[in-house]
């Protein structure tokens, strides 16, 4: 099997393995019976009791560690190949579920969850996703999409899987049971796992004429003379810009279903599902849209819905369970797609040579948001006892990130 055809089956290994890793994403399933778990192994009860607002530094930690493990891990691709960055990284990922099983306390699961979970998906999801962008020039945009889109699967179905076991057993043995799964899937995915080759073209596949056009001129930036650019940091900020209301609503996806609407909790595990269901597929449309009409306009565009899915949360009050579904829903995409698109982006305006290492260092962008918008959306429910100001911060930043797009048109005109 040649590698135009052989690329295909590291696709499908990599969406398995993201798959896995992306159970980061179904946080807010755990966060509420993770609380109680924890306040009774300690004795902790009415104001002292750990609360699922107050474990949001643990979701915080994993995401803002990602990026140390994905730039790292790009480097050691080029030494050991794809496949066994892969693999070690699945693994500690496994092992950190694991340790989350035995936790008692909120160090012990701030060490399994925020560190050994964020490194190790920071190390995976950074791989996968760049060597699969490699091997598809014809299809960057959706393959990117794809590839990001098993990753935010993953929060629609662990959620079942884990609320079904907490239901049976408790949420301990969730953490036990998928951490020894993830490393039994994983280590077998791994497997299959290709380094893309550099400058690799699949058979039959010609350039149009306009993209031969920017080949012709195209650099492959190494991570420092990317630092040197100034479309860098307007790409970055306005990453942080785009994922800041998703990570914003991913951690407490739950529990605003819950504060703001009263929903019961297993009405409020639909809510976590749907999100993460327009979350994936947000990932898809907009990878394939922006193969279409380019990367930049399709972020302007996921921006000002961002904006009304906003407005909608702002609405939502009790019973409101069709605003909170439409608000949810287009979150949902708006994240989803620019997560979709970033892969691909940084790897059209920086070359595919080093993109592992610097999709990495972009990241960085995404991991701001993801420590800062899940600290800020809990203490201002905890100060105000409402949402409404964190979903205007968020807006705000949505409003940054249109300007932003313009700015990065101009510079690149």
């Amino acid at each position: 099997m040649n590698l135009t055809s052989r690329r295909w089956l590291v696709l499908i290994a990599s969406c398995l393995i993201n798959l896995c890793i992306g159970a980061l994403y179904a946080w807010s399933v755990f966060a509420s019976p993770m609380a109680e778990h924890i306040s009774a192994v300690q004795g902790l009860s009415g104001d002292n009791a750990v609360t699922a607002s107050s474990l949001a530094i643990v979701f915080s930690i994993a995401n803002v560690v990602g990026p140390i493990t994905m730039i790292g891990g790009g480097k050691l691709v080029r030494t050991i190949g794809p496949r066994f960055v892969i693999m070690i990284g699945g693994i500690w990922f496994g092992l950190g579920f694991l340790i989350c099983g035995f936790a008692g306390s909120v160090p012990g699961l701030i060490f399994g969850f925020g560190i050994c979970c964020g490194l190790a998906m920071g190390m995976t999801y950074g791989c996968t996703v760049s060597n699969c962008v490699k091997f598809f020039p014809d299809k960057r945009g959706l393959v990117g999409g794809i590839a990001t889109a098993s990753y935010g699967l993953s929060s629609v179905l662990v959620p079942i899987i884990a609320n079904a076991i907490i239901s049976k057993m408790d949420v301990t043995m969730a953490f036990k049971i998928l951490g020894i799964a993830i490393v039994i899937i994983v280590f077998a995915a791994s497997l299959l796992i290709l380094p893309c080759p550099d400058g690799f073209v699949p058979e039959g596949y010609v350039a149009p004429l306009s993209d031969n056009t920017k080949a012709s001129k195209a650099k492959d930036y190494t991570w420092s003379e990317m630092l040197k650019t100034k479309e860098f940091y307007v790409m970055m900020v306005l990453m942080c810009c785009g994922a800041f209301m998703g990570m914003m609503i991913i951690s407490q996806a739950s529990p605003i279903a819950q504060n703001q609407v009263l929903m019961s909790s297993q009405a409020a595990a639909v809510v976590v599902s749907v999100l993460a269901l327009f979350n994936t597929g947000g990932r898809i449309l907009g990878g394939f849209i922006s193969d279409l009409i380019g990367q930049i306009n399709t972020l302007t565009i996921l921006l000002f819905c961002s904006i009304v899915g906003l407005f909608m949360l702002i609405i939502t009050g009790e019973g409101s369970a069709f605003t909170l579904y439409a608000g949810i829903c287009i979150i949902g995409i708006c994240f989803g797609g620019f997560m979709g698109i970033y892969p691909g982006f940084t790897n059209e305006k920086f070359g595919a040579k080093y993109s592992s290492v610097n999709y990495g260092i972009m990241f960085i962008g995404f991991a701001f948001s993801g420590f800062f918008a899940p600290i800020i959306i809990g203490r201002i429910y905890s100060m105000q006892g409402t949402y409404v100001a964190a979903y205007y911060a968020a807006m705000i930043l949505s409003i940054l990130g249109i300007a932003l797009t313009f700015i990065y048109r101009i510079m690149n005109k």
